[in-house]
Parts: structure tokens; sequence; C-alpha cells
């Protein structure tokens, strides 16, 4: 047994942590990750502006796309010596994890960085910064390569009567898979951000294109929700915004709602703090829903609108509804430093009673809206019936004429608890050998695909009936599909997506991903789809094995082993296929639970999803080939 002793316990100081474990800061070193860098320095301009102290964030996206600056009107860093560090207050800030000047409300009224970790995760993350601050009619810069400092802070003998911060960045390639950033994405936030501060003006600059874009808003929120509505293409069921502004309320100095129904099947709604965007909601969204549902089951109440024997849920009432809920406050608490959701419990009460009697007025004065919304519900309320009594239908005759059947290709597990239940669907024959092999023929159940499947977006609902592969499948999840679908009646509550890392494999998952969301839509939303991450490398240096899932990858494992030591000998293996792999290697890199890698599918964005699957999956070629042409600059390393 090897020994455990004191020695073998590593402290890390500063920010080694942030450059050891980026995705506790960032949520991850993919695209998401990388552009979180750029967010966390634009809501540094953003909280100068809500607070009174700028009107001006100007953003340049460089040549090489791999490195932005940010620059500020606002009144610049502090660059005096800190008294307790007895450095510039600048170098403390952008070095020294949970600083700055945001825990204490003297300063910032509201902010978006709270943690106080925001600049200098951005430097630790970074090849090379530099820091330029006009204060005091002075220009002062310093710079900084991977957190630490290169240079003492200098006074540039620039004098100016401007005031303001710029931040220069440049990702590190060691860190993030792709060190590029994406214009769209970009532009899209900032257009956000925009709306979310009326009178705040952006500008955008992209050097490559020498493209120039200014982004301002009067209108804030209502702006932002005709946006979104217009973007769905579904028409509005009332020509009124609902649309209130509150200020200066008990935890909390502003809460802007806009809202508004529309013919669409779903719901949208976006929620934000402080202008951090709420992904996965929180208690003031929860609030807003509440209210919703309180103030239409109040008017239709009241107003006898609901027929007898007809049920209307939160659902029905929500159904079409599209929302934007922008909220500041002076103490936000998120969950975690990516900020995807609110916790604070006094938010949910606050917009519950803002919004619900705000709304119930609404509703009473607006006679004209208040029918249509009214009448919009009960359409939700008589689907959701029907589709229930058509599908109880359904699943009677079923049960009479026959019992489950399963597909003659599966390997099924012997336990039959769902909860520890996983199914991998695989990919050819060959890797469904493998697969079952190295497999745990307890919990892991394995359905090999023979090639590519129909393309759900394409295709009717009776072809995908009649298609054996995807028949296949419904029949080893055993919940049914479309109306018919049962999600308590799924047999593996992981659903595992393992497909060769390489083109092919990447277009059969995305026709499954397809599937999945246009035919079992509520398998994602409820977390049991899930895509395995087999690796594409194996490098042997020693007697060490490592495991790269692209090139990117196996590029950063060469160069951080050449760091330690320049002459080692690296040898590379590439898969062509999970075929070629033994039952053994797919075991511990892709199977095993404690060692492999897989991705949670998720929907974060739900009206982005739509046009996206709509867009790239569908009839209309013009989509795809728009997309091709806009991204053929980053195909570099095609897999053909």
């Amino acid at each position: 047994m090897s020994s455990y002793s004191g020695a073998d316990i590593i402290v890390l100081e500063g920010l080694e942590a942030v450059r050891k474990r980026p995705g506790m800061y960032i949520g991850g070193t993919g695209k998401p990750g990388l552009h979180h860098l750029l967010w966390e320095i634009v809501d540094n301009g953003v909280d100068e502006a809500v607070n009174g102290y700028a009107d001006c964030i100007q953003v340049t996206l460089h040549k090489d796309r791999k490195s932005v600056t940010v620059q500020d009107n606002g009144r610049g860093i502090p660059v005096d010596p800190h008294p307790k560090k007895k450095i510039p207050a600048l170098e403390v800030i952008l070095t020294t994890l949970h600083s700055g000047g945001k825990f204490e409300g003297d300063q910032y009224i509201t902010s978006g960085g709270l943690h106080g970790v925001g600049a200098s995760v951005v430097n630790a993350l970074s090849v090379e910064l530099i820091a330029q601050v006009r204060r005091g009619g002075t220009t002062y810069e310093q710079r900084f390569q991977r957190g630490q400092p290169v240079t003492k802070l200098k006074d540039l003998d620039k004098r100016t009567k401007s005031t303001g911060t710029s931040i220069y960045f440049a990702p590190d390639p060691e860190i993030f898979e792709s060190t590029e950033f994406d214009t769209k994405r970009i532009q899209e936030q900032l257009e956000i951000k925009s709306y979310l501060n009326r009178g705040l003006r952006i500008l955008f600059r992209d050097e490559s294109t020498r493209e120039e874009i200014e982004y301002m808003h009067e209108g804030g929120i209502v702006d932002y929700l005709g946006h979104l509505i217009q973007e769905s293409k579904t028409p509005a069921v009332h020509p009124e915004v609902f649309s209130i502004l509150q200020d200066t309320l008990e935890d909390a100095t502003r809460i802007e709602i806009a809202l508004q129904w529309t013919e669409s099947t779903r719901e949208c709604i976006k929620s934000y703090v402080n202008g951090i965007p709420t992904h996965d909601g929180g208690t003031h969204e929860q609030g807003f829903k509440d209210a919703v549902r309180m103030a239409v089951r109040s008017w239709m109440d009241t107003h006898d609108v609901i027929p007898r024997g007809l049920d209307v849920t939160s659902d029905d009432i929500r159904e079409g509804l599209f929302g934007v809920i922008n909220m500041f406050m002076s103490d936000p608490q998120f969950q975690g430093q990516t900020k995807d959701k609110l916790n604070n419990p006094s938010a949910r009460s606050l917009v519950n009673s803002t919004v619900r009697i705000a709304l119930e007025q609404f509703l009473n004065t607006h006679p004209s809206a208040s029918d249509a919304i009214g009448a919009r519900v009960l359409q939700s309320a008589r689907a959701r019936h029907a589709s229930r009594a058509a599908a109880k239908s359904v699943r009677s005759k079923a049960r009479q004429r026959r019992r489950l059947t399963l597909p003659g290709k599966l390997a099924d597990c012997s336990s039959m608890d769902p909860a520890e239940g996983e199914l991998f669907i695989v990919e050819g024959d060959s890797a469904g050998g493998s697969a079952k092999q190295g497999r745990d023929r307890k919990t892991q159940a394995v359905l090999p695909l023979r090639g590519k499947v129909l393309n759900a977006e394409q295709a009717t609902a009776n072809k995908l009936r009649n298609n054996t592969e995807l028949s296949n499948v419904v029949q080893a999840l055993g919940c049914g599909m479309g109306t018919n679908l049962e999600p308590e009646k799924l047999r593996y509550h992981k659903v595992i997506l393992l497909m060769d890392a390489d083109s092919d494999g990447h277009h059969i998952a995305t026709l499954m991903l397809t599937f999945f969301y246009r035919y079992m839509r509520p398998l994602i939303d409820l977390g049991h789809i899930f895509i395995a991450e087999p690796p594409l490398y194996r490098l042997d240096a020693g007697k060490q094995t490592y495991w790269a899932l692209d090139d990117a990858e196996k590029t950063r494992i060469e160069k951080r082993l050449r760091r330690k030591n320049a002459r080692i000998k690296i040898d590379v293996q590439r898969f062509k296929g999970l075929g070629e792999m033994m039952p053994q290697t797919l075991k511990e890199t892709t199977l095993d639970p404690a060692k492999r890698r897989i991705l949670q599918v998720t929907i974060p964005e739900k009206t982005k999803a739509e046009h996206t699957i709509a867009g790239l999956m569908g009839r209309d070629a013009s989509v795809r080939y728009r997309f091709i042409m806009e991204n053929a600059r980053n195909a570099d390393d095609l897999d053909v």
C-alpha cells in the first residue's frame, strides 16, 4: 500500500487554483467558458454604468480573433497603493481572488460581480493581459502573463481629461479547447446587455471584418420582448404589452417586467439579475410564474370563464407566454461563480407581489387583451385534455393487444431498477460488440444502430414509426413517443449516445438528438439524455497513458508533457472508430462511470434550440448553406 502523509497534501497559492480547476470559476474550457471571460470584463463596465458612473462600453475583437479589448468611460480602477498589500489596487484586483469594491454598498449599489473573482480569473486564464486606467488626468498601464505581473504599474505620460478602464486579454491556448471568439455570440450578448440597460451605448468593432456596430435601446426590455417574439415567428394574441418598472423596493433597487402571450405552443421566459443572465432561473423567476398564475386565475374565476369540468393548470396559463424579468438587487445570492441561478428567498415574494397586483389591474382594465388571454389559456387546457384522452385510449388498446416487446439486438441489463439502468445507443455492430463485452451487465444495456438513422425533422411520423432503427430505440426505452410518451415508464434513467469521435459519428448523434428533441423532448428536459465522449487519441509517455478527445486536447497534453521534459518520447495512437478499441479499453475510457466522460444534454435557450434544429435539420437548404459559409473558416481540419 502506498504511503499517504502530509507531504502529499498540495496547497495551491494565489491564482494556481484557477488554472488547475478553471471549470469551478467559468463553467468549463469550451466555447461558453471562453466567452465567460469576456462577459466578466464587460459586466465590470456595465456595473459602472448601472451605478451612474459610465454611459459607454467599447468591445474590440482583434484581427487574430483570439484577443479582445474592453474599454469603458467609468471612474477607472484605483491605482493608489492598497493599505494592506502595499501594491497598487489595480494589481491587487487582477492578481488576488475575492478582491474588489463590490463587497460593501459604498461604491456600488448594485453589481453583477459580487464574488471578487471575475477580473482575477480572466487574468489567470490569459496568456497576456494589459490593463490601462485613465484616472486623475493620467493614463496608467500594467502588464500580466497567466495571472502574474510582468511589469510594474507605470505612468504612460499621457495627459487626459477622460476617465475609464481598458482591459486587453488573450485567453491561454493551454487552458481552452479553442481560443477563437465567436463574433455572432458576442454581438447577440452585447445587444441583450443594451436592452437590459436603457441609455447604455455599447460599441462593437471586429478588426478582421472592419465591422462596427452600435447598440442602444431606449425601449429597454419592452424592445427586447418584441425582438424575442419576432424571432419566434409566432404572432401575439393581444397587441398590448404588459410592462412595469418599480424602483427602490425592499431588497431591490429596481424590478422591470415585460410580458405578452403568443400563439406559440411553448413559454419563453428570460430572467436577469444585475444584468447577469440566470439561465437556470431561481427565486425571482419562480415569483414571476406564481404571480402570472395567480393573477390570470383570479381574473378567470372572477369572470367565470372556465367551463365546468375543465381544469386549468399553471402550464396551460403559461403556454405561449413570452416574458422578460430584469431585476437589480444590492445583495443577490447566486448559485456558483457562473451565476446561473438566483437563491435569494425574498426575491420570490417580492416579484410575486409586484407583478400579481399590476397584472390583475392590467387584465381588469384591458378587456380585449384579457379576453384574448383567457381564450388562449382555455385553448391550451382543452388541447391538453384531448391529448391525454387520446393517449389513454391508445395505451388501453395497446395493453390489450400485446405485452412489452424488446428488439432482438438489445443486450439488456439484469437490473430492473430504471434509476441505476443505463442504455448505450452505439454506432455499428462492431462497436456494439466491444461495448457488450466491456459493459457492466448488471446496470448497462447496449443497443447497436445500423448506419445513419432517419432525419426526424424531415420525415413524417408514420415513416419514423416504420423505421427499424428508431423503432428499436423506442421499444428499448419502453416509454412510447410523441403524444403517447410516458416518461415515468422509461426503462433506463441514463440514455447515452455512444458514437465514433469523427464527422459521421457527430452526424449520427445529431440525428438522434433531433429525434429525441422532436418526439421524446421530456426525456431531455428531465435530464435522461447524455452524449459519451470517447477518446480519439491514446498517448503513451513513459509508463503513463493519456487519453485525448480531439486534436486540440492532444496538442495541449503534448505541450504540457514537453514543458516538463523536452526530450520525452510520446507514442500517439489514433482510433478510427469505437470498433477498433478492445473491450477493456472501451470500458476504461468510455463505459466505466468512475473514469468516463459524458455530457448531459440540456436546452438552456429554448428559442435558439428551436431555430437551430429547424434551420440545420429542416428542408430549407439555404439555412445550412449560410451556416456552412459563415463557419467555413473554422473548418481547418476536416475529417474526410
